[in-house]
């Protein structure tokens, strides 16, 4: 079984309050849930306006198919007009682990 995560720091466009965060940030989590059956999370920066710390979590029998969902769930989220990606971290447990 492996395990894998991502972690997405994003920078929101024309927010200017917590609840228009939330309103972007809910769709980008629904699409990723819906499309690649993961768990999806706001995972940080919940009190800034601007920014958001996603986290995105999947399990499979075979490493490559976690690396194929959390690049997919990466490119979904840069694809995305209304936030920029600033950086993405992947984390991958095995069972050597």
């Amino acid at each position: 079984m492996y395990v894998g995560a991502l972690e997405l720091d994003v920078l929101l466009g024309d927010v200017h309050s917590l609840k228009q965060k939330r309103s972007v940030v809910r769709p980008v989590l629904a699409e990723l849930r819906r499309r690649f059956e993961v768990a999806a999370s706001e995972a940080g920066d919940q009190d800034l306006y601007r920014r958001a710390l996603l986290g995105v979590a999947v399990v499979s029998g075979g490493a490559s198919h976690v690396r194929h969902v959390l690049e997919a769930c990466e490119r979904t989220v840069a694809a995305r007009p209304e936030l920029d990606l600033l950086s993405a971290r992947q984390r991958m447990l095995g069972p050597e682990d």
